[in-house]
């Protein structure tokens, strides 16, 4: 049975590229080395700048330089960049329900799951919170 396609949010990617599994609920642990052997792991362009954003204000410790390290995990097989798109930026300020997300980065992480299809795999509690009113597909990490 071919895997979901993922969206992982950015905590989510930073630990599984830092072999930090033990973050990560068995069942996300699964889903996220099943897409990544399918190719159907996607990691936002937003992630990618909210990680050099933890990394310059020293919220996050790579092992080498942010530049590096993101060349580095993005040129794992089964993994590729899913870009934002004007359709994701609009979708970003028109999503549905109720207890949106207030962080604009969570919001296009969010936009981006829908319009891709995919799901979000995230610890975020105001993110799996907004995924049980059906407006985007969650899986808690």
């Amino acid at each position: 049975m071919p895997s979901d396609l993922l969206l992982l949010d950015t905590h989510c990617w930073i630990w599984a590229q830092l072999g930090l599994i033990q973050q990560l609920s068995r069942p996300a642990l699964q889903s996220i080395k099943d897409a990544e052997r399918e190719g159907n792991l996607r990691i936002s362009v937003i992630s990618i700048w909210e990680l050099a954003m933890l990394e310059k204000r020293g919220r996050v410790a790579l092992p080498m330089n942010v530049r590096t390290w993101v060349e580095q995990a993005l040129g794992k097989p089964g993994i590729a960049v899913a870009p934002l798109t004007p359709e994701i930026a609009i979708e970003s300020v028109h999503l549905p329900g109720n207890e949106l997300p207030a962080d604009p980065a969570d919001r296009m992480l969010v936009a981006t799951a829908r319009v891709l299809g995919a799901r979000l795999v995230t610890k975020d509690a105001q993110l799996i919170r907004y995924s049980r009113q059906r407006h985007v597909r969650a899986l808690e990490a």
